[in-house]
């Protein structure tokens, strides 16, 4: 039971880790010994973001961009360069795009189902190999961050985005079926409010976002690691398929 939350000796690689949810995730991975890279576009950024966590474990920089096929496969293939095996792929990465019915474009339609749908099934595909090597002493992970608003309607017109939450939440569900036959447990998080560059509004008003929110507040750091480490140690091993809320209850009180 002591270990049962450990992370020691595991090497994960979390996408869109340079900011938001996706560095919350991979500060928690390093607090709990795992050994972490992170991935974004934004090389400057990703670098940095490496340099900061590095204060807490090893944390690794390989910046590329997942948003196409090629992209997936080029960031399997710096992995695979450095590592034999992967125990923990965190498919973070994501886009928004809101506007009116009537005018919703087709590019906001293509760069975020492609980034939020798209891009966790073919790096996971990319990255099959080496999971399979992680998964030989113990189960290997895939968490797909998805969001509430894949589980339940918000007000604001993001028709892209919901819908391809809404698919990773189901296709959590296809790929897991799958993947467990070789000890890959594939699992996911919806998370409701927490501060980052995609949640300017919990950023920048957290205590208005709060009023709409049963728990009373906006979600943390520490909440976000804390389901996350979950999933990703010996705890989440018997979860499958499922994609865990995390909002404070606000899908509760949308009905």
């Amino acid at each position: 039971m002591n270990d049962l939350f450990s992370l020691k000796g595991r090497t994960a690689l979390v996408t869109g880790g340079s900011r938001g949810i996706g560095r919350m995730i991979a500060a928690g991975f390093l607090a709990q010994g795992a050994k972490v890279y992170i991935s974004s576009r934004k090389a400057d950024a990703c670098e940095q973001t490496a340099r900061e966590l590095s204060a807490a474990g090893t944390c690794i920089a390989l910046p590329a961009d997942v948003s196409t096929v090629e992209g997936a496969k080029g960031l399997a293939a710096a992995y695979a360069a450095t590592e034999k095996s992967l125990d923990i792929l965190v498919n973070n990465a994501g886009a928004a795009w809101g506007e009116d019915f009537d005018t919703f474009p087709e590019k906001g339609w293509d760069k975020v189902v492609d980034l939020n749908l798209k891009s966790p099934f073919f790096l996971t595909q990319a990255l099959h190999g080496v999971l399979k090597e992680g998964a030989k002493a113990q189960p290997a992970k895939v968490i797909n961050i998805a969001s509430i608003d894949g589980v339940s309607v918000n007000p604001q017109e993001t028709y892209s985005y919901a819908a391809s939450k809404a698919g990773l939440i189901h296709l959590i569900k296809r790929m897991s079926l799958r993947l467990v036959k070789d000890n890959i447990v594939v699992s996911g998080i919806a998370p409701g409010a927490f501060a980052s560059e995609m949640n300017r509004a919990a950023r920048d008003h957290g205590d208005e976002i709060a009023k709409r929110i049963p728990a009373g507040r906006i979600g943390t750091d520490e909440d976000m690691a804390g389901v996350a480490i979950y999933l990703a140690s010996r705890a989440g091993d018997y979860v499958v398929g499922e994609t865990i809320v995390v909002d404070g209850g606000v899908t509760l009180a949308r009905g």
